[in-house]
């Protein structure tokens, strides 16, 4: 495509573009965690008439369910009209983001500070962690069971916390260090209060914090040991650029992607051959864990789902496997004139050009990726030229730069066709990220005719 999409389209997709932002913006803000995000998909999916898989005992073409798993991962499925043996047109995204995640004993105090101990979660630059309003976001589980849901920081009237940066007047050496150890990782500890509790003699700032923790939410000090608490950058997601034209917000790698999908998956209605939505958790630090794609949770979803259509065997798992056709929707590096010198600007990904189409990722001669086949490139782009859908075709960065990784070669293990498909970004990894507004609404565009179109 020659033009920027915000010259080509119309009044009424400008209309549409508009709406779908807005409730984006909606969708980053209910889910800053892992969480928060599966429990508004499974709300979202519900009202568009979504049922859990559990809860069926026999699934016929047209049927819509839902398989969750501990909270943190989801797969969608839309039964089709044609065999499921045939396979199923998947689009995958995850929807955890790097952060930092409080430590299982995290409330020290020093000289009068209370602080929250804790652990970087994902690849970050540690020294755009500092300075920053921050919000605590999770659940604490009692020994009893009882969860306690956790959100502070977000509201106008909430406090918020930081991580503190040394004076610019001391920081001589400081400015000295490379920028992977001017905030050493140990020190990325959140300030939490600083108030002492009347009649304490010893740590009485943590202390106070107790006794409020008590007050507020009724927990302990232990109860902190069997917490999932993750410290995300407070605020809400907000447009970008006097002309409105992009959107700055904490997470949208991947959750633009998990979005995007996701609204696919419920505009598509009637599908021939069954479609699928995979919103993960994990993706950030290898996809381990039982929650993350290397775990058995998808294939034992779809075997869940054969078994209620009737047809079981581990057979036709496999073929289901297989058989499927799969888009990674997973961001791409938006190419950046402040550093120019990192991208190969012939095949980076530009905002306002729409889906990003990336054949392989790795990095350093395509170690660790998927290497999509020309065959399934060119089964996709008629997909995406019939339905007039924007692409481009990109990679990250230059080659001996760096480069990254998502969840399309674990899916690819089955056979299965996959490719890497999603929105450029900027800043990615970032406290604060920046999408195109047209590049959102054009891969949701995408993903909709993936799912209708692909055979």
């Amino acid at each position: 495509m020659d033009k920027n999409l915000w010259e080509v389209y119309t009044d009424e997709q400008l209309s549409k573009l508009n709406s779908l932002n807005e409730d984006y913006k909606k969708f980053l803000d209910a889910g800053k965690t892992e969480r928060e995000c599966v429990t508004e998909i499974i709300r979202q999916a519900e009202r568009g008439g979504y049922r859990e898989l559990s809860s069926v005992q026999r699934l016929n073409p047209g049927d819509k369910v839902y398989a969750a798993w501990m909270g943190k991962s989801i797969a969608l499925f839309n039964i089709g009209e044609n065999d499921l043996e045939q396979g199923m047109n998947i689009l995958g995204a995850h929807v955890d983001s790097p952060r930092m995640d409080l430590k299982q004993n995290p409330l020290y105090e020093e000289s009068g500070f209370a602080y929250f101990d804790t652990h970087y979660y994902g690849g970050i630059k540690k020294y755009q962690w500092v300075t920053l309003p921050l919000a605590i976001h999770g659940i604490i589980v009692k020994k009893d069971g009882t969860k306690v849901e956790i959100s502070i920081g977000e509201k106008e009237e909430e406090p918020v916390f930081v991580v503190t940066d040394l004076l610019i007047h001391l920081s001589g050496k400081q400015m000295e260090k490379k920028a992977a150890t001017v905030v050493e990782g140990e020190n990325l500890d959140i300030l939490i209060g600083s108030k002492p509790l009347a009649g304490e003699e010893k740590d009485a700032a943590a202390a106070q914090i107790l006794k409020l923790l008590k007050e507020a939410y009724d927990i302990e000090k232990e109860d902190l040991m069997s917490a999932e608490l993750e410290v995300v950058p407070a605020g809400k997601a907000r447009d970008c650029g006097l002309d409105r034209s992009m959107i700055m917000a904490y997470g949208q790698d991947d959750r633009v992607c998990a979005y995007t999908s996701l609204a696919a998956m419920l505009e598509v209605d009637h599908v021939e051959r069954t479609s699928c939505c995979i919103l993960v958790d994990k993706e950030e630090i290898g996809s381990v864990g039982a929650t993350g794609m290397h775990s058995r949770f998808f294939e034992n979803a779809v075997a869940d789902l054969i078994d209620k259509m009737g047809c079981f065997s581990e057979l036709k798992l496999r073929h289901v496997m297989a058989n499927s056709a799969m888009i990674s929707s997973d961001v791409g590096a938006a190419y950046d004139p402040m550093y120019a010198d990192a991208y190969d600007k012939k095949s980076s990904s530009f905002f306002g050009n729409g889906l990003v189409i990336k054949k392989h990722t790795g990095a350093r001669g395509k170690n660790g990726s998927n290497d999509a086949n020309a065959e399934y490139i060119a089964k996709l782009r008629k997909v995406f030229d019939d339905n007039e859908v924007s692409f481009q075709m990109t990679e990250m960065g230059k080659i001996d730069v760096g480069g990254g990784g998502t969840i399309a070669y674990i899916l690819a293990q089955f056979g299965m066709e996959v490719i890497d498909g999603g929105v450029a970004v900027l800043s990615m990894h970032a406290p604060w990220e920046v999408a195109s507004k047209a590049d959102v609404y054009e891969a949701y565009r995408g993903y909709c005719a993936f799912l209708k179109a692909m055979r």
